[in-house]
């Protein structure tokens, strides 16, 4: 079996902001550095957390220019290079391989898009052409296309197309993903002790953003099959991770971030910061994970 390219937690990184919604490629930096010196070893640019959606398209591509400079090949670089157009996938693909990434997430065809599964191979058959590893999305509560285990089977037939990434929340239907024996991501939060012991083959963590260190513990346990110590260290996490994504994911994620000192400001608009009436459950739920993780 080939070696899989994406294994363990690839962290998706917030998009850092100043006070007037510009992207802080300084702060970045910074972010970058921490995550890195606590030892995060894959990162995905242009991320949902990351707010791909509200970023243009020139300024997801200089994220992917930038952020691969500044990590530079000291972990693995995944891209979000989901559109609307076949061929801008195809075109940030080409750029985000030239920028030095190892692979790209794209989503399926959104928005009133086809859900015919011979339309969807023929669609990432077509993004495939950017040349790089391909990491389809399965969100089908965003997207209303649903990645089933024989579209799975399908997909992973075409060159370059290598995982799923499944952000569907449903753990049944992701087991039945991981039982067709190819390789699949969690995507979802409060299923990642579950995923593992299910099978995954790795996560792209959006949560992982406000407590790297303790995420990274319970990625090292089940690499070692200790399942008792997965349960132990997911307890303190498992709060936090249910509580974001019960809704207000994004600016969760960056809300209590910030409380744990990877500060990536205020989300972007239309998204606002959390309301204050939402802050008690926040700090509530993060209980002593800031201490930990300054540890």
């Amino acid at each position: 079996m080939p070696v899989f390219p994406f294994p363990g937690l690839n962290l998706a990184i917030t998009t850092p902001f100043d006070a007037s919604g510009r992207i802080d490629w300084t702060r970045l930096q910074g972010l970058v550095e921490r995550y890195l010196a606590d030892g995060i070893k894959g990162f995905v640019l242009s991320s949902g957390t990351g707010m791909h959606v509200y970023l243009s398209k020139e300024e997801s591509k200089e994220l992917a220019q930038r952020g691969s400079s500044i990590i530079n090949g000291r972990a693995k670089i995944i891209v979000q290079t989901s559109a609307l157009l076949v061929e801008e996938v195809i075109e940030r693909t080409k750029h985000a391989a030239d920028c030095g990434a190892d692979g790209v997430m794209v989503l399926p065809p959104f928005f009133e898009g086809p859900t015919d599964h011979d339309d969807i191979v023929a669609f990432y058959s077509e993004a495939a052409k950017g040349g790089l590893p391909i990491i389809g999305y399965n969100v089908p509560q965003a997207v209303g296309v649903e990645i089933t285990p024989s579209l799975i089977q399908r997909l992973c037939e075409i060159p370059n197309f290598h995982t799923v990434k499944d952000s569907s929340g449903d753990l049944g239907k992701q087991a039945s993903l991981i039982r067709t024996g190819l390789p699949v991501i969690n995507g979802a939060d409060p299923l990642v002790p579950y995923a593992l012991f299910a099978g995954a083959r790795g996560l792209i963590w959006g949560g992982a953003n406000i407590a790297p260190k303790s995420c990274l513990g319970i990625v090292e346990a089940a690499e070692a099959q200790n399942w008792q110590l997965v349960r132990e260290r997911w307890k303190p996490l498992e709060p936090i991770m249910s509580l974001i994504w019960q809704g207000d994911y994004v600016q969760s994620v960056y809300a209590a971030a910030k409380i744990t000192g990877y500060d990536a400001g205020k989300p972007r608009r239309p998204l606002r910061a959390l309301p204050a009436k939402n802050m008690l459950a926040l700090r509530m739920a993060l209980g002593d994970l800031a201490t930990r993780e300054a540890a």
